[in-house]
This record gives structure tokens, C-alpha cells and sequence, in this order.
């Protein structure tokens, strides 16, 4: 009996032993294979020099984040210029993206007619070429918005892209094979001053690659293996956003739904506050940055300044400064008409500052559903100044105020049929306030000659007849 006891115990000393031999072996080769390097890789750049470096920069953080929550197997890496910050690097290296420094690459085309300074450091977007560490790359611009992995484009060939044109193809997603023989080509082509339409990327890669158009469709083989060649992409992976705006949905045919780009106005590009709704997929772009970013950069001045306005607003109700000391005169002489003139160009200038300088000093990244109300908070703190300072009524300088929330309660609206339906809803609206507006400066301007008749400010020698009082 003890010597199967003995057994028995020997046997499940030994089991053991080899469950845990196995599971560290397993660990070992789990680390070995989260060690490895990934052969594929989503490409983005950045460069400065632009006065919206930082927004790109946000742009970019938020498009590489949604990538690793669509669980894209393979690196996430940025081509950044050796000028931008250490801190956005570090930034984005803490975000999980590698982060290659380059030098900017001299543009040849900056002397040419047609060239816009804004694109002056797109060929950086070249130096994709040389990432010859891995076996396939997919370019992309900032602005571009992932519903769903794109993983398959990896399977593509030497140079596989996207015409939103139907003539020239559209580089703000584009898939390579990395190869310096061919980066260092290219770099040759730059010197010789290859033709380039727009002096950016995207007409030197059009020039380089001219005969995309007549390749065949790009079809992901089931059985995962890579292809040869050069193709064209199907219309899903990039959809321009100007589809949607059309229908209100996309309705894209051929290839799936994965990727909205935005080539649109630059300051229409959907991270800008002001985009939704005046855009409708604005907000779709901002409920990406919610959920991989958040808005902690931006919640500290939005909220100084609506503290600051608040607190304009106080003051305003309480002080209520006016034109202070004036002089009664009931015979329109020619300093009081020159004074009516002077005051209607201050005042026509005052309301027109009271609504364009919140919007310029409003983080411009921040979440539509904040940038708005901060944006109508402003306006109507400095437009209690306006009133009080020149002793308006509030309701016609307050009209085009009103006249923006029900614009947005337009525009926003979600039951729209098509988007032209919606187009027209937006004209008829403008249509129906442009004579309410009107009238309210009418109205103002009307108000500022009956207070100057009243007390208008005397030039020269006092009257011996001025009764001095004080306008509330």
C-alpha cells in the first residue's frame, strides 16, 4: 500500500512539473511573439510651420488612437519633422505610435504660379518610401475618420490608392511597398523637377504614378496573400464627405464603408467646433476624439471664458455704463450731425465685434457642444455692453443672436429627407431673417439719432442755455 502511495505522489510531482514547464514555455513563446516587429504599419506626418500645427497634431493623435481600438494589427507610426515639439512626440510615443524623425524635404515647386504655401512640406509624406522595415504601408492624411479595420489593405500591391476624382487619384490614403531604390528615385525626380500640377504630393505622385486609372480593382484575396502590382482602391476607403451631405447616409456601392476623409475648405475640416452643424459629420469626428482623447487641453480656457463673461454680463446689469454726461440742445448743428455719424459707425462696429471676437478666441478643437454655447455666451455678454454703453434696446441689437440659435436648431435638425431638402431648409430660413436683421439695425441706428437729438455731446463753448443730466 505505501509503495502506491509512493507511486501515485511521484507521478503528480512529476505532472505538475511539466503543466508548469509547458506554461512557461507557452509565456516564453507568447513574449517571443509580442517581441517580434509587425510587418505592416498606418502612416501618418506631421511638420510644422502651418497656423494650424496643432490642430493637425490633435487630428493625428485622434485618428492613430481609433486605429488601435479597431485592434489594427500592425505599428501605428508617425513621419514628424525634427522641429516639432519633444513634448507632442513624447505625446504620441505615450499613445503607443513609433515616431520617426526626418528632416524637412526641400519643395522645388515653391516658385511655381499656381503653388499654395500651405502645402510647402507635403513631400514630406514621401519619406513613407523608406520605412523599409516593414512590408506594406498605408499613407495617410490627419483627416480621415476609421468605422471600421482596414487590416485587408495591407494585402494590396506595390502602390494601391483611392480616385475621388475620376481622373486623379486622392493621396490622403494610399497603399505602398516601402523601397528605398524607389524613395531614392523619387528624391531624384524631385531635383530634376519632375511635373507637378499643384507643387504638392499629390500631383507629384500623380505625375509618378500616371497610369493608376487604367489599373484593375483591388479585390483582397481570401486566402490573405499579397498581391502585385498597382491598383486602384474601391470608393469605400475613402468617402468624401461631400457624398453624405448630399443623401444625409452613405451610400457607397463598391467596396466596404471603412474610411471618411474630409478634402473639403481647410477650415471646414470636421475637428473645428464650428464644423457641426453646419457640417453634420463635424460631430461624428468629435465623438472619436471624446471617446480616444478626451478635451482636457481645451476644458481650462473654455471655462475662464465663460467665467469671464458671466461676470461681464454681472457687471454690465449692475454698472450700466452709458454715455455719461451729455448736453441738451434741440438745434441740430453740424458738430452734432458729425457726432450721429461718429456714433453710428462705433456702435455699427460694436455689434459686429460683440459677435466675431468670441468666435476667434474660442479653443478652436474644442467639442461643438461646447464651442457653440460658449460662442453665445460670449456674443451676448459683449452685446449687454453694446446695449448699455450707447442705451439701445436689447431686442434689435440682440436679433441676430436669436437669428443664430434658430439657425443652428435648422441646421441640426436630424428628420431631414436628403440634403437637399436640408440645403433649402437653411435657405428659406435665411431668406425669412434677413429683413428681421435689417430692420433691427434700421431700428438701432434710428434710436442712436433720437438719443443724439436728445442729448447730444456740445463742441466748442458750453451754451448759456445747456441743462447738463446724466442718460440711465
Amino acid at each position: 500500500m505505501g509503495w502506491h502511495a509512493g507511486l501515485w505522489w511521484w507521478l503528480v510531482t512529476a505532472a505538475v512539473a511539466a503543466a508548469a514547464a509547458a506554461g512557461a514555455a507557452a509565456e516564453g513563446e507568447v513574449a517571443v511573439g509580442a517581441a517580434a516587429p509587425r510587418r505592416h504599419a498606418y502612416a501618418a506626418m506631421m511638420y510644422m510651420g502651418t497656423p494650424r500645427d496643432y490642430e493637425f497634431y490633435v487630428a493625428t493623435r485622434v485618428m492613430m488612437r481609433s486605429l488601435g481600438r479597431l485592434s489594427a494589427a500592425a505599428d501605428r507610426v508617425v513621419i514628424a519633422s525634427l522641429d516639432v515639439p519633444p513634448r507632442w512626440v513624447q505625446e504620441l510615443k505615450d499613445d503607443g505610435v513609433k515616431v520617426v524623425s526626418v528632416e524637412n524635404l526641400k519643395n522645388p515647386y515653391e516658385k511655381q504660379e499656381n503653388f499654395n504655401m500651405r502645402f510647402k512640406l507635403t513631400l514630406n509624406k514621401l519619406y513613407a518610401w523608406s520605412l523599409v522595415s516593414y512590408e506594406r504601408v498605408v499613407m495617410l492624411d490627419s483627416d480621415n475618420i476609421f468605422l471600421q479595420n482596414t487590416d485587408e489593405l495591407f494585402q494590396c500591391g506595390q502602390f494601391c490608392a483611392v480616385f475621388i476624382n475620376p481622373c486623379i487619384f486622392h493621396t490622403g490614403l494610399f497603399v505602398l511597398q516601402p523601397s528605398m531604390a524607389v524613395f531614392k528615385n523619387m528624391l531624384r525626380e524631385l531635383a530634376v523637377g519632375r511635373e507637378n500640377p499643384d507643387g504638392a504630393d499629390q500631383g507629384f505622385l500623380a505625375s509618378y504614378f500616371p497610369d493608376l486609372l487604367d489599373q484593375p480593382m483591388f479585390h483582397p484575396p481570401t486566402n490573405g496573400t499579397k498581391l502585385e502590382g498597382t491598383y486602384r482602391l474601391p470608393l469605400g476607403y475613402q468617402m468624401d464627405a461631400s457624398y453624405y451631405y448630399l443623401k444625409l447616409r452613405w451610400s457607397i456601392p463598391c467596396g466596404p464603408n471603412s474610411v471618411i476623409t474630409f478634402p473639403s475648405a481647410p477650415w471646414f475640416k470636421p475637428w473645428y467646433w464650428w464644423s457641426w452643424p453646419v457640417l453634420p459629420l463635424g460631430l461624428s469626428w468629435h465623438e472619436q476624439r471624446r471617446e480616444h482623447l478626451g478635451y482636457s487641453s481645451e476644458i481650462p480656457v473654455v471655462l475662464i471664458q465663460a467665467v469671464l463673461y458671466i461676470g461681464v454680463i454681472a457687471v454690465t446689469r449692475l454698472a450700466r455704463p452709458s454715455l455719461s454726461k451729455m448736453c441738451y440742445n434741440r438745434r441740430m448743428e453740424k458738430s452734432t450731425m458729425f457726432l450721429l455719424s461718429l456714433l453710428r459707425v462705433v456702435a455699427a462696429w460694436s455689434m459686429l465685434a460683440a459677435y466675431t471676437i468670441p468666435f476667434f478666441i474660442i479653443p478652436r478643437t474644442v467639442h461643438p457642444l461646447l464651442g457653440w454655447p460658449l460662442y453665445l455666451l460670449g456674443s451676448f455678454s459683449l452685446s449687454s455692453i453694446v446695449i448699455n454703453t450707447f442705451l439701445l434696446h436689447p431686442f434689435s441689437v440682440l436679433t441676430t443672436w436669436f437669428g443664430i440659435i434658430g439657425a443652428l436648431f435648422v441646421m441640426s435638425f436630424p428628420w431631414y429627407l436628403n440634403g437637399v431638402v436640408r440645403a433649402l431648409a437653411v435657405f428659406a430660413y435665411a431668406f425669412c431673417c434677413a429683413p428681421l436683421i435689417w430692420a433691427s439695425l434700421v431700428k438701432t441706428m434710428s434710436s442712436l439719432q433720437v438719443l443724439v437729438e436728445r442729448d447730444a455731446f456740445r463742441l466748442g463753448e458750453p451754451n448759456q442755455n445747456a441743462e447738463f443730466m446724466k442718460v440711465y
